[in-house]
């Protein structure tokens, strides 16, 4: 990866009035947005109506220190009177990227990215573009690829098809750099063609909680940048999405002392991203019980997790000496069920200090006390944390 992780949004000015825009450019350049993404060719008007729309739009993001980028497509280059080898009409008004809707071919698309006004080009998502570029001589951090977003429901993509197609994206450079869409689940959300709910680049992260979106976009190690799709993401989703975004600056600020001698002397290694997980506390959760949980970190499984659980081990080193006491605590059910997290107690003193997330339904006997519960959308991570990972928990 060539840089951190970005965050950008969308907005709609031919919907809504530059003056709630710009509302909420400042919210979200408080929470570290730092992208905004646009559909120029999506909106009415002549040439001159069109460019002076968009040339408002970009002053007002520029003073809250924003990027902006426009889709456009051949028929809006047409009717803005630009070509692959001039971007001149765009550079009037100033704008910093262009998300080419369509591909223009190897070559002419290699022109587009070496324009002289270094506005940056985004392509579509398409593996053979990329290759195209490569083809032609352009360096891959000269360009991003973003894909698509679906307002019609049930419209967007596969999981499994989304993986792929970035994996196939990264296989032809790791410098390649890719966006994709989430949504806000705020009331009242707006964006093209009349969407409503939600405007995501794959479909069941739609109606997820927007931070769950990110996480497990970024889960799978491929996504570099993330965008909300429609408009208005609200001020507490801000506050999630900047909770997730944050880089591991706390694997050099924060490290555990027992997690740094493991890596001073080699045995682990923490060259990796941190998986984030949501956990609903439980109300009998204690002081002690939330400092494994939130501040030992990072949580890391050294590979040999069984089927039944997912297992830190790590922590016990910690927490399973003489002057820690973690104290059983009754749980009044059998089993311990699917997305419950548990650490274990003193009845088990050699591992206490594990933090365990139940996978399969376990016994319980007495060793484990429960402190929280992944629910079911949550739960959904558990299949993008992977052997070896590191993992930081947070409250849901």
């Amino acid at each position: 990866m060539n840089m951190k992780h970005e965050l950008g949004i969308s907005v709609y000015p031919d919907l809504m009035p530059l003056e709630k825009i710009e509302s909420y450019f400042e919210l979200a350049s408080r929470y570290g947005v730092s992208k905004v993404f646009s559909s120029m060719f999506s909106v009415e008007g002549t040439k001159e109506e069109v460019l002076d729309y968009f040339k408002k739009l970009i002053v007002a993001a520029h003073k809250n220190k924003l990027k902006v980028s426009l889709d456009v497509n051949p028929m809006c280059f047409e009717k803005m009177g630009a070509k692959p080898d001039d971007l001149s009409v765009f550079k009037s008004i100033d704008v910093d990227f262009l998300r080419m809707d369509l591909s223009y071919g190897p070559e002419n698309d290699a022109k587009l990215v070496r324009n002289p006004y270094g506005i940056t080009i985004e392509f579509n998502n398409s593996p053979q573009i990329v290759k195209g570029l490569i083809e032609n001589g352009i360096d891959p951090k000269d360009f991003l690829v973003c894909h698509n977003f679906y307002p019609q429901r049930y419209t967007a993509m596969k999981w499994n098809k989304f993986v792929n197609k970035n994996k196939e994206l990264k296989a032809c450079s790791r410098d390649v750099r890719i966006g994709a869409f989430i949504s806000s689940t705020a009331p009242n959300t707006h964006g093209v063609w009349d969407a409503i709910c939600g405007l995501p680049t794959v479909e069941k992260l739609r109606m997820l909680p927007i931070d769950l979106q990110a996480r497990m976009l970024l889960a799978t190690g491929d996504v570099d940048d993330i965008l909300i799709g429609n408009a208005f993401a609200s001020e507490d989703e801000f506050k999630k999405l900047q909770e997730v975004l944050q880089e591991n600056e706390k694997l050099s600020k924060e490290l555990d002392p027992t997690l740094k001698m493991l890596v001073d002397h080699g045995i682990i290694s923490l060259d990796k991203p941190v998986k984030k997980l949501r956990v609903t506390l439980d109300e009998e959760i204690t002081e002690k019980e939330k400092e494994v949980l939130f501040d030992f970190f990072p949580h890391l499984e050294m590979g040999d997790s069984s089927e039944w659980i997912w297992r830190t081990r790590v922590s016990r080193f910690k927490y399973s000496q003489p002057n820690e006491i973690l104290t059983p605590r009754h749980y009044d059910k059998e089993m311990f069920e699917v997305g419950d997290v548990v650490i274990v107690n003193d009845n088990y003193k050699h591992y206490a200090g594990e933090i365990q997330i139940v996978k399969i339904p376990i016994v319980n006997d007495g060793t484990r006390n429960r402190i929280g519960h992944l629910d079911s959308d949550e739960y959904q991570m558990m299949e993008l944390v992977y052997d070896g990972d590191l993992v930081e928990f947070l409250e849901k």
